[in-house]
C-alpha cells in the first residue's frame, strides 16, 4: 500500500508555536515526511526548518538552546535595538526588524532559498495596503519568513515584492486551505490560543489587550473557515497563560504540548490504516 501524501499546516501564535515541535516529533516517530508544508508566522519558521531536512530532535534542541540563557537572549535583543535615537519617536510602536531578528536567532539553521528546501514550503504573509493574503513559495527564504512573522505590535512591516507585508496571521492564521490539492491527508496545528487573565488583575495590560485582541480575531477567522472545510487532523495545545512573547518559557511550552505527540500518532495511524 502506498504511503499517503501528508500535508502539514503550522499556524501562527508567537511563543505558543513551540507546541509545533511535538507534532513534528510524531511525524518522525512514524517515519513520515510531509508531501508539502504551509506555515504562518512562527509556523513558517518551524515549517522551514522541517522542510530543510532538520529532524524534530534537532529542532527541539535548537529551540531549547536558543532560549536557555536569558542573558544571552537579552544580549542578542540589545544588538537588534534601533541604533538611531529618533527611531524611538517616529510614531511607530514597532521597534525591531524581523529579518534581522531571524538572521540573529535562526539564520544559521536555514538555507537561503525555498529552492534549497527538501520539502515544498509555502509561507503566508499579509499585504498591508492591499488587504489580502500573500502566499510565498519561491525565492529568498528568510525575507519571506520575516514578512510572515511581522507581528504589528512588535516588528516593523517588511517590504517585499513591492508590497508592505505584515504577519500572515492577520489573514490566515491556520493555512491548511493552502496545501496542494493532491494531499491525501491534512494535519493542521492551531497554536493561536486565547486571552487568559493575569493573576491579580481584573483588566488586561495594554500589551495583553493588543495581543489578546489579535488572538480573538485570528480565532474568528479560523472558526469561520472550519465551518466549510476541515483538516483530517486538527491539533491544539490546551489554552493557558503563555503570552505571545514568552519565548523564555520554551521548555515549559514544549513540555505542556507533549500530549500532541501521542494525539498525532494515534490519529495518523488510524487514518492511514483506514
Amino acid at each position: 500500500m502506498a504511503t499517503p501524501k501528508i500535508g502539514l499546516a503550522l499556524g501562527g501564535g508567537g511563543a505558543r508555536g513551540m507546541s509545533h515541535i511535538p507534532v513534528l516529533e510524531a511525524l518522525d516517530d512514524l517515519g513520515i515526511r510531509p508531501h508539502a508544508i504551509v506555515g504562518t508566522s512562527i509556523g513558517a519558521v518551524f515549517g522551514a526548518a522541517f522542510a530543510a531536512g532538520k529532524t524534530s530532535k534537532e529542532i527541539r534542541t535548537i529551540a531549547s538552546a536558543t532560549f536557555a540563557d536569558r542573558n544571552a537572549v537579552l544580549s542578542r535583543i540589545w544588538q537588534l535595538r534601533p541604533k538611531k535615537f529618533q527611531e524611538l519617536f517616529s510614531g511607530n510602536t514597532v521597534q525591531f526588524d524581523p529579518l534581522k531578528v531571524l538572521e540573529v536567532f535562526v539564520g544559521e539553521h536555514l538555507p537561503k532559498t525555498f529552492e534549497d528546501l527538501e520539502i515544498p514550503l509555502t509561507v503566508l504573509a499579509t499585504d498591508f495596503y492591499g488587504c489580502e493574503e500573500i502566499d510565498i513559495s519561491s525565492g529568498a527564504l528568510l525575507p519571506a519568513i520575516a514578512a510572515s512573522a511581522a507581528i504589528p505590535a512588535v516588528f516593523r512591516p517588511v517590504k517585499l515584492y513591492d508590497r508592505i507585508m505584515v504577519d500572515g496571521g492577520v489573514t490566515n492564521p491556520l493555512p491548511f486551505d493552502r496545501l496542494p490539492p493532491d494531499c491525501d491527508l491534512i494535519i493542521a496545528v492551531d497554536v493561536v490560543g486565547k486571552p487568559i487573565p493575569r493573576i491579580g488583575r481584573q483588566t488586561p495590560t495594554t500589551m495583553d489587550a493588543i495581543f489578546g485582541t489579535s488572538q480573538i480575531l485570528m480565532q474568528s477567522i479560523t472558526y469561520e473557515k472550519l465551518k466549510t472545510r476541515q483538516p483530517d487532523i486538527l491539533l491544539r495545545p490546551e489554552h493557558d497563560n503563555i503570552r505571545v512573547l514568552d519565548f523564555m518559557k520554551t521548555d515549559q511550552i514544549i513540555a505542556k504540548a507533549e500530549p500532541l505527540r501521542d494525539q498525532a500518532i494515534t490519529a495518523l495511524t488510524k487514518l492511514i490504516k483506514r
